[in-house]
């Protein structure tokens, strides 16, 4: 490590939220560029010590990064005026620091901070002004002591601000007192950051402060995992574990944070389990508002459903199979009612009926679905448009609170008479309870879905406990018809789904299986599918937008990391007059296909076609570079439905390569082609129902490349790893008691 001593000359880039700096530094010796973090309120003209190294930038030559700085005081007349007129301190310019300077000195900062009342002596600063640059100045000073002392634990000094904002001059005081205190009220900083923090401050491994941190975290983990619960005994021994303390230790604090309602314990068939606070409320109130929805008075329909059935059968020239008939009488005479279904079996067409017949009758039909790709094929097929369920619920994002709110909620209810909501499979249990407060009783909500596809990313398993409870009416659309049935992508699917292993490379039709004995081998292979053999096939098959990689993992030679890699350079290579940016391990260009991959409720967007605003770009979302900006260190994305987001160089993590995407990415989505490596994944990865929601992804064709075991092995491997989730049981609960706690 090197330490450099200098003026911060200029600021090229910074970004507020996490401190990230691009800038010039004027050593004694020399200009150089730095790279660093550093809290958003240092200004140009800061002298600071900087500790870091030299690092070699494939576009911008060698840098200096800098992992640590030191604010150190101008001392000479000149450094200090230039110093005060940055604009460090608020109400002191350039002519005021001048005059300042020229009346005190090399005296000028004991002034300010000993006896500020004499700042009155220059002119233009009376009493308020003079205690206001005293306070400025305490202030910053304050500032840098906590970024000096944030440093000494390892945290960047962008968190220093944050830190200030929320403790004032009391921030050391309580770090000092309870570091894991940080991980409730500061957004951005977890667990183990704080736990790094008590370590070098001796506290002790065991300390009740620790440990209630440490099983918050790890309610937090298991949430991430998809369970709202865990069964006591497991989590206190998993909590030991990672903590490395008793399981006593463990069971004795998690009471006490349930006597505080800290988090919940309750008895769930016969087993005692814990709760974090707002999946137990979630998993209650959804169970609780479905029961509402199901016996709530409806406003009859004054009409014979069967006649109704019949004519939108004639005005849509269709033929409604007897199940889909059910499905529509039934979604029509209650107040919540479930339609599931594989592909083929006609979901599409039903949801079509049950909107015709919905606005023949004059009620309000809302469409909605959990991704934008979603709700935009609902828009597509049925000529209405459809909603995310995010923007239907007109969510906003507190990023102190680091919490999701909506507008739309008991208070101010969605406005409809009908509301489909389809893909239902994704939906969590923190957003179906968002859903269901924002439904009045009365109103006919129609959930929609493939209860065999993989569950949501997010915690709870909804619309599979709502089916299996059987509390709420469903039906189960089975009949694959005649058209369907001509596609092998529709039949494989059920069969597979069924444990039967799949037909492929049949003539003319669309499910093929190009056999390769090693991963080099099917990486070959799937090079040469996009490069040549895809395209030639499919006449008007454009490689980047309509040929989609889906691999079980992230990892190895046929994850996502390394086909990104092998893809880009294949399809967009580097090119003179081709822009593109290297964020640690990731290089983005100009036309490259992304993912946004974390929900970003904040992200700022504007339509290419009409110029329309708004914000928020989720998990899934896929775009294309549009323009990369070094300079200015922006990106630009255009996003599949034609929402285009800047994006500043510290936010680019947000984004990935997606020319191949993981099966758990692509859900929600459909493509024309897709492309599946059969090679050696984690066994916990190579499921039935992975392989099941890659095929359905499809549209025109699925190509499995390399070894045939391992698609039997998939297909034989029909382990559904538990999830942990109360709603089923909930359900069930009240059918055996006939009573619930409103």
């Amino acid at each position: 490590m090197e330490e450099k001593r200098g003026q911060l000359a200029e600021i090229i880039y910074q970004n507020e939220e996490n401190g990230y700096l691009v800038g010039v530094f004027q050593t004694n010796e020399n200009e150089m560029s730095i790279v660093g973090y550093m809290h958003s309120a240092v200004k140009k003209g800061g002298i600071y010590k900087l500790t870091g190294e030299w690092k070699t930038h494939a576009s911008y030559g060698e840098q200096f990064y800098f992992n640590a700085y030191v604010e150190e005081m101008p001392e000479s007349e000149e450094a200090i005026e230039y110093y005060l007129g940055s604009g460090v301190l608020k109400g002191i310019g350039p002519k005021t620091a001048a005059c300042i300077v020229q009346r005190f000195g090399k005296d000028t900062f004991k002034v300010i901070e000993e006896n500020p009342e004499r700042l009155t002596d220059v002119e233009g600063i009376g009493p308020v002004k003079a205690a206001s640059i005293a306070e400025a100045f305490n202030d910053h000073r304050e500032l840098m002591n906590i970024t000096m002392f944030l440093q000494k634990y390892g945290i960047q000094g962008a968190y220093a601000l944050k830190l200030y904002k929320i403790y004032k001059n009391s921030t050391i005081e309580v770090i000092k007192e309870n570091p894991y205190k940080l991980v409730e009220d500061v957004y951005g900083i977890g667990f183990k950051t704080a736990d790094t923090i008590a370590e070098k401050m001796d506290i002790a491994t065991d300390s009740p402060l620790r440990v209630a941190s440490g099983i918050k975290y790890m309610l937090n983990h298991f949430a991430g995992e998809g369970h709202t619960f865990v069964p006591a005994e497991y989590f206190s021994e998993k909590t030991a574990e990672i903590l490395d303390i008793s399981k006593v230790q463990v069971h004795e604090i998690m009471t006490e944070l349930a006597l505080e309602g800290a988090v919940h314990l309750e008895n769930l068939e016969n087993r005692t389990v814990i709760f974090s606070m707002p999946y137990f409320y979630a998993e209650t109130n959804v169970c609780k508002n479905l029961i509402k929805l199901l016996k709530a008075e409806l406003k009859p329909i004054q009409a014979d459903i069967s006649e109704l059935i019949h004519i939108t059968e004639s005005e849509l020239d269709i033929q409604l199979a007897d199940n889909q008939k059910l499905a529509v009488q039934e979604a029509m005479t209650n107040g919540i009612y479930v339609i599931t279904g594989g592909p083929g079996t006609g979901k599409t067409t039903t949801i079509n009926s049950l909107i015709h017949i919905f606005n023949r009758y004059g009620m309000k039909t809302v469409l909605a679905a959990p991704t934008g790709r979603a709700a935009k094929r609902i828009t597509e097929t049925s000529g209405f448009e459809a909603k995310t369920i995010h923007r239907l619920l007109e969510y906003n994002f507190s990023e102190n609170e680091a919490a999701m709110r909506f507008n739309k909620n008991e208070e101010n209810t969605i406005e409809g008479d009908v509301i489909i909501v389809d893909e239902m499979s994704m939906v969590d249990i923190l957003l179906m309870n968002g859903l269901l407060k924002a439904i009045t009783p009365g109103t006919r909500l129609i959930l929609v879905g493939d209860a065999d596809q993989l569950p949501s990313v997010g915690a709870g398993n909804v619309l599979r406990d709502i089916i299996n409870s059987e509390v709420i009416p469903f039906v189960k659309l089975n009949e694959i018809f005649r058209q369907a049935r001509e596609s092998l992508i529709v039949v494989n699917a059920h069969k597979i789904n069924k444990g039967e292993y799949p037909d492929y490379n049949e003539k003319d039709k669309d499910f093929f299986f190009l056999r390769q004995s090693n991963e080099l081998q099917i990486l070959e292979t799937i090079k040469t599918l996009f490069h040549e053999r895809l395209p030639k096939y499919y006449k008007e098959c454009n490689p980047v937008r309509d040929i989609q990689i889906l691999t079980p993992g992230r990892k190895g030679l046929l994850g996502t990391h390394h086909l990104n890699k092998e893809l880009q350079q294949l399809l967009n290579p580097a090119q003179s007059h081709i822009s593109e940016k290297l964020i640690k391990d990731k290089l983005f260009r100009e036309g490259d296909k992304v993912m946004q991959i974390k929900n970003n409720y904040n992200a700022q967007w504007r339509k290419k076609d009409d110029f329309s605003e708004g914000q928020g770009i989720f998990n899934g979302d896929v775009g294309f570079i549009q323009k990369i900006d070094n300079e200015d260190g922006e990106m630009t994305v255009l996003f599949d439905d034609n929402k285009i987001v800047i994006y500043d160089f510290s936010q680019i993590e947000e984004l990935e390569l997606a020319y191949a995407v993981t099966v758990h990415k692509s859900q929600g989505s459909e493509f024309p082609i897709i492309i599946m490596p059969m090679g050696w994944f984690p066994p916990i990865l190579m499921t039935r129902n992975l392989l099941y929601t890659a095929v359905t992804r499809a549209r025109s064709a699925v190509v499995l490349v390399g070894g045939e075991k391992y698609v039997h092995g998939m297909i034989q491997n029909n382990r559904i790893i538990e999830r942990y989730s109360g709603l089923g049981i909930r359900l069930n609960k009240f059918i055996e008691e006939q009573v619930i706690e409103w």
